[in-house]
This record gives C-alpha cells, structure tokens and sequence, in this order.
C-alpha cells in the first residue's frame, strides 16, 4: 500500500477577479474550494491512475471534515489522525496579480504526534509512505527526524518531496525518491547552475548521499532522472500554463505509482512528466485522460 503523509493539510480556497483594490470590497467573478496539501495531492493523482492508497497526517474541525468528505468523495482511503484545532485554510487570490494568505495550521499535542507515530510503527515492507510538504509551525519540520526513522524501521519505503535542510537530513533514511527543482538544488548546495550537465552533477551528489532516485524538476525546461545506474532527460512539453499549484506533487504520484507497480525507472519517469505537465495544463489537479494524452507527447533521451 500506498500511504501519503500530509501533516499540515488545508482547504485551498481559490478565488478570481479582475483587480484586488485594497481598503474596498471587491468581489468576486469565481471561486473554487479543494482539499490541499502536498501528500493529499499525491494521494488525488495516485486514484486517478487508478493506484489504491492511503491518505494520513493530521486533520481537526470543520475544515478537516471537509477534506476527508472530499477525499471519500473520490474514493481514497484516509486514516487521518484527529487533532483538536481547525485545519488551516489556505487563499489564494488569483487576478491580476496572484496572491497567496496561507493559514498557520494547528496546534499539535504530544498526544496526537504519538498517535500518528504509533499508525507509522504498524507499516510492513510491503508499504511505501510519501512524506511531502512543511510540518505545522509548533512541531517544525525537525519533526520528520522522528517520523522518518519510524517508517523505515517498520519496513516501509519513504519518498521525500522536501526543499533544503529537511531534504539533506531526509537522505540519511534512503528514501526511494526525492524530487527538488533545479532551483532548490541551486540552494541546497549554493551553486548556480547553468546547464543540464551541472545539473546532473549535484543531483548524483544528492544519490551519493543515501537517495535511491533524484528526480529534478526545471518547469518548462523538462525533467532530469538520475538513479545508480543512468540518467535520463525528458524534453520539456509545450502548452498552456494554468496551474502550478499541484504540479511537483503530480509528478511523485505519477514516478511512485509507477516505479511501485512495475519497478521500471524510465517508465516511472515517464508517468511523472505526464502527470505533472498535465497538472501544469489544467485548472485543477489533471485528470486521467489527459495525463493519459500528455503520456503519449513524452520524450526521453537517455544520457
């Protein structure tokens, strides 16, 4: 099985007008409201490859509720572990300019950390856990230090999708896959990087470090997989751009369902180019036909 880890998850609430006029009432041409965060997004993309997962992390209050009746809604499996403050509400306000009023999330007590802690000590070898996105402010992301450790010694698989240090320190459990864009890796190391070869350079720095896979995003300059053995560029594909909320956690569902299923890098690779150049298309998450169409446009070259 499939879990997905999301410890401070939101509702994103997505509103669009023309103009923000501050100090007056503006209102709005459109809205839309949808379960958020990185680990649930991972888990939103994987049931559309139709790949069975779990969705877990921490969940409270009315928002919460709304999440897990949105997640049932598509048929994902949840196990959330219920928290006594409100899940966060994210806004983003998308008009001439995009603006983004993200929520602090709740409080967790030591008593609900041990819960989830205690839900990570039942996986098997038999799971994979994708770890993605930020920890709320009181636990701090050093929290993934005793997450972590947990998963791996219960048997599981872990996918990483962090930026800077917590990436750095995440490399010491051997995660299956991390996925940093060619700009964090740029932080990561404090290096600029101005081709595809130094690129590959620090991504293989990053393997000799404890990851499986590095598989580095370059946004509309397309996509660079390195594992022990290869690495392979897939050619960035052309469209419209909609959405960059939601696509890097496309792309890990889309390598790890793969890579889970038929244990083949290279496809792997492709299924994530696919799922998250869909997402970047799309106004919301992709759907299944049109990842399965991008599918058919990617291209690979081997290095």
């Amino acid at each position: 099985m499939i879990y997905t880890v999301t410890l401070n998850p939101s509702i994103d609430y997505i509103v669009r007008l023309e103009t923000v006029s501050v100090g007056h009432v503006n209102r709005m041409a459109s809205d839309d409201k949808y379960a958020g965060g990185k680990g649930i997004n991972v888990s939103r993309v994987l049931k559309r490859l139709a790949i069975d997962n779990t969705a877990t992390g921490f969940i409270g209050g009315f928002t919460g509720h709304f999440i897990t009746d949105q997640l049932e809604h598509e048929d994902i499996t949840t196990a959330f572990v219920p928290v006594s403050q409100d899940t966060r509400i994210n806004v983003k306000i998308k008009a001439d300019q995009e603006t983004e009023i993200n929520g602090q999330g709740p409080v967790i007590s030591a008593q609900e950390l041990a819960n989830l802690k205690d839900q990570l000590a039942h996986l098997t070898s038999d799971d994979v856990v994708v770890f993605a996105g930020s920890a709320p402010s009181n636990l701090g992301n050093q929290v993934y230090k005793e997450l972590l450790p947990i998963a791996k010694e219960a048997g599981a698989a872990i996918v990483c999708d962090f930026e800077g240090q917590t990436l750095l320190d995440s490399l010491a459990y051997k995660p299956l896959l991390v996925k940093p864009n060619n700009h964090e890796l740029e932080a990561i190391f404090e290096v600029t990087l101005t081709s595809l070869d130094d690129i590959e350079t620090y991504a293989r720095k990053i393997l000799e470090m404890g990851a499986q896979n590095v598989l580095i995003s370059m946004a509309g300059d397309g996509a660079l997989l390195v594992t022990q053995e290869s690495a392979y560029f897939a050619k960035p594909i052309k469209g419209q751009v909609k959405n960059s909320v939601g696509a890097g956690d496309s792309m890990v569902a889309g390598f790890t369902g793969e890579l889970v299923k038929s244990g083949d890098p290279l496809e792997a690779l492709k299924w994530g180019v696919a799922c998250g150049t869909a997402t970047t298309f799309s106004d919301d998450l992709a759907s299944i036909d049109f990842i399965k169409e991008t599918y058919q446009k990617v291209e690979v070259e081997k290095r």
